[in-house]
């Protein structure tokens, strides 16, 4: 049934009870571009907020792109502090690409949003997403586009800025209008972006095309994913008869570092080669995919040809950054350089190198070598005052849906 302006806060609050806490001290974090979508969820979520006890931050993203998009950041403010939220402006710099436009600005967007909602300890994003959203998609893709579906609740697709936080839209069984309606009802007013009238792009043409009745969004039912673990040197080891394509396309994904799904025919592909009885061993998506006997072990590929190769980082003092998507590293007193393990291993104690023999030699030439000055030191033991912490197990689990709160 299609959700009315009338059910729309009730409705919504349920969808923040149901996966924020409510006794958090963390705030949560809620995008606001000033659009009706946006806007009715800012104020749904600030009440929320209120009723609580529990901080909102809002981010506004200004991507530089429309003549107006500054005075839209100062309205924002102006809403945000009027509901007693947190608000912060975050800004596109740069150029910008002459083609796939859209695309490039969804990912700066994101890229921004979790940078910033990370910074101030929030694990949950609000979006303002609705039913329509969901109907331009599937037209967008019916004319040959690869856009997926909005979903309710999903962990961020930026990587790694958004690690450990979670997008929730709360609003995505409404249809556009009853969200229109509920505004005209508070007597709130929004920005109509120019840009959505614009017919070059995909999703201005999917929404100007002939009307079709919103009725919400189709569930999603939580797929069960396959029993798995993985160990500290990220590497992901799962029963061979239990892996499927879905699963695959995440773990590689995930155990490679990376942030592109591979190929459908790629994949399609590897997975059936899995199903056989036979030893595999292959590349896919910045991973290697190893299959003897009864098991499968899926593991970052250290090659050159992977994503460049294991690069090396310079972490400053005291500061935190991620190397090769798979591992975070916190500086302690003095900077640290970080590259790929590689055949480095006699730069170790021999205590270290005999336990680092656990490992395949796949594996550990995927591992982090971590110096300061004269010491060096790995995953194991790293150099004094520095912290690592591997990313992959926490992150295919998110990717899994075996997070399905803000409590988890």
């Amino acid at each position: 049934m299609r959700l009315t302006a009338g059910g729309l806060v009730e409705r919504a609050s349920a969808r923040l009870d149901e996966r924020l806490s409510t006794t958090s001290s963390r705030p949560f974090a809620l995008a606001l571009s000033g659009g009706g979508d946006s806007t009715a969820l800012a104020l749904i979520a600030a009440a929320w907020a209120r009723r609580v006890g529990r901080k909102l931050l809002i981010l506004n993203v200004d991507h530089r792109l429309q003549p107006a998009s500054a005075d839209w950041t100062r309205a924002c403010a102006a809403f945000a502090q009027r509901l007693g939220a947190d608000f912060e402006a975050l800004v596109w710099d740069g150029p910008k690409p002459q083609t796939g436009l859209p695309a490039a600005a969804r990912t700066a967007r994101h890229r921004l949003l979790a940078d910033a909602a990370r910074a101030a300890g929030a694990r949950i994003l609000l979006l303002g997403h609705t039913a329509d959203d969901v109907l331009e998609a599937q037209l967008m893709r019916a004319a040959g586009s690869t856009t997926p579906d909005p979903r309710p609740w999903s962990p961020s697709p930026a990587w790694p800025e958004g690690r450990g936080l979670h997008i929730l839209r709360p609003l995505l069984d409404a249809g556009r209008e009853a969200v229109r309606d509920f505004l005209r009802g508070e007597g709130e007013a929004w920005i109509d972006d120019p840009a959505n009238l614009d017919l070059s792009y995909a999703r201005p043409r999917a929404r100007a095309a002939p009307a079709v009745h919103v009725v919400g969004a189709t569930p999603v039912t939580p797929e069960t994913p396959p029993a798995f673990a993985v160990d500290r040197a990220g590497v992901v080891i799962l029963a061979r008869a239990q892996i499927d394509a879905a699963f695959l396309a995440r773990a590689v994904v995930c155990a490679g570092g990376g942030a592109r799904l591979p190929s459908r025919a790629r994949l399609s592909a590897l997975a059936a080669r899995l199903a056989g009885d036979d030893a595999v061993t292959a590349t896919l998506a910045g991973a290697s995919v190893v299959a003897a006997g009864e098991s499968v072990q899926i593991l970052r590929e250290p090659g050159e040809s992977a994503r460049g190769g294991l690069a090396p980082v310079r972490i400053e003092a005291r500061a935190v950054a991620v190397w090769d998507g798979r591992f975070e590293i916190h500086a302690g007193a003095e900077a640290v350089e970080v590259r790929g393990l590689g055949g480095a291993s006699t730069a170790l104690t021999r205590a270290e190198r005999e336990t680092l023999r656990a490992w395949s030699p796949r594996a550990r030439r995927g591992l982090p070598l971590i110096s300061v000055d004269n010491a060096a030191g790995s995953l194991l033991a790293p150099p004094p005052g520095v912290t690592v912490r591997e990313l992959v197990g926490e992150r295919l689990s998110a990717a899994c849906g075996l997070v399905e709160r803000e409590a988890d």
